[in-house]
């Protein structure tokens, strides 16, 4: 019998064409009963909007499931029940459970996160609650196979345009016709991104609720209060507000004052009283990052892989980069955009360098570009 990790390590982690059938294909012949999900679509703070909403489930007194993506270190980050990552030994005996259902071809033919997706619908099975986080699209994504007590739609920007389509309308329309039962919307939204949703909730006879609407100016205070408190940026106020308007639309109340830490790793980690870290990986990521960054320059350790328009994050980011450091990772055979990044530094004068993993003790760094970015950094950094 093949281990969890024995297949897995035959599934390559990027994929360079899609089968949209081959999950609902596979999944309608699994003939076993899984909870409905709160399903979680958007391009940024899918992770701290469900980890939020979950941590507030448990504290409820509620059996809590998040399943999450993608992992930094430790595949069994993407798996958390009730406040602990999974171990290895669940893991694989659901593992077992999984391949007990599947035939030899199907096992193989489904990709990485389709099978890990599976595995977290047995993971979860005895949850009162459970949290599924989309991959990057919505209504062709994996997680989309499994039915639903509740959708909440972060915010939806440019991200993945190879295969979600080139503009917002397309974009936005991808994630949100996913939704099939009572949606939180986030407030903070681009006009076409409300418009389309209207419309498909329309067109569904589905309940829309913009998060806002479930929120008292009470507790609005509450939790810009638990914000600063906690030192969080401005960004984690939407998705909080997204998380709690959750707790409201299942017919449940919380009072914020039992709210624990955020137990996400890369969700802009102060890792240092000096050193940030975030995942960040677009346009939008970095027009959120860029309200919450101390006064004056910072030193940017940054690098993405080629796919991503580096270009656009950066002239964002460029006014307040001192030093560009190009930190050098390597993730699957995927391109490094390191060519794009220094052309760009160089066109607009920005003083750049290979990263050489020194931290000046009076200088203020960030690292950001993806999981793949922050993943490198910790390793390194970690190990000297």
């Amino acid at each position: 019998m093949m281990s969890l990790k024995k297949i897995l390590e035959k599934k390559p982690l990027f994929y360079p064409s899609f089968d949209a059938t081959r999950m609902p294909r596979v999944f309608g012949k699994i003939d076993i009963k899984f909870p409905k999900i709160i399903h979680i679509v958007g391009t940024n703070g899918k992770g701290s909007s469900g980890r939020f909403l979950a941590l507030m489930l448990k504290e409820l007194g509620f059996s809590v499931g998040h399943y999450t993506s993608p992992h930094i270190f430790e595949l069994n980050e993407r798996f958390w029940l009730d406040g602990k990552l999974l171990s290895d030994e669940i893991l694989e005996e659901n593992h077992e459970k999984l391949k007990s259902v599947l035939s030899k071809e199907d096992a193989e033919s489904l990709s990485f996160f389709e099978y890990l997706t599976l595995l977290a619908g047995f993971v979860f099975m005895d949850c009162d609650f459970v949290i599924f986080e989309a991959g990057l699209g919505g209504e062709y994504d994996a997680t989309n196979v499994f039915s639903k007590k509740l959708s909440i739609i972060t915010p939806v920007g440019l991200d993945h345009q190879e295969l979600l389509g080139e503009s917002l309308k397309e974009i936005a329309t991808t994630k949100i016709n996913s939704i099939s039962t009572t949606t939180i919307i986030s407030s903070k939204q681009e006009k076409i991104t409300k418009k389309i949703a209207k419309k498909i909730a329309r067109e569904k006879e589905i309940v829309l609720i913009n998060s806002k609407d479930l929120i008292s100016k009470k507790t609005q205070a509450q939790i810009s209060k638990y914000i600063k408190k906690e030192n969080y940026p401005k960004f984690f106020k939407t998705n909080l507000q997204s998380a709690y308007a959750g707790i409201k639309a299942l017919g449940l109340s919380f009072d914020l004052k039992n709210l624990p830490r955020l137990d996400l790793r890369g969700r802009f980690e102060r890792y240092k009283k000096n050193l940030l870290l975030d995942l960040g990986h677009n346009e939008l990521a970095a027009k959120e990052i860029i309200k919450s960054l101390p006064d004056g320059k910072i030193n940017l350790i940054y690098n993405a892989f080629d796919d991503k328009d580096v270009e656009v994050v950066l002239k964002i980011l460029a006014f307040k980069i001192k030093y560009l450091h190009i930190i050098d990772f390597n993730k699957s055979g995927r391109k490094d955009a390191k060519d794009k990044v220094v052309k760009f530094a160089k066109e607009c004068n920005i003083k750049f360098k290979t990263f050489d993993y020194e931290i000046k003790e009076d200088e203020f760094y960030l690292v950001f570009g993806s999981f793949a970015v922050v993943e490198q950094f910790l390793k390194v950094f970690n190990a000297r």
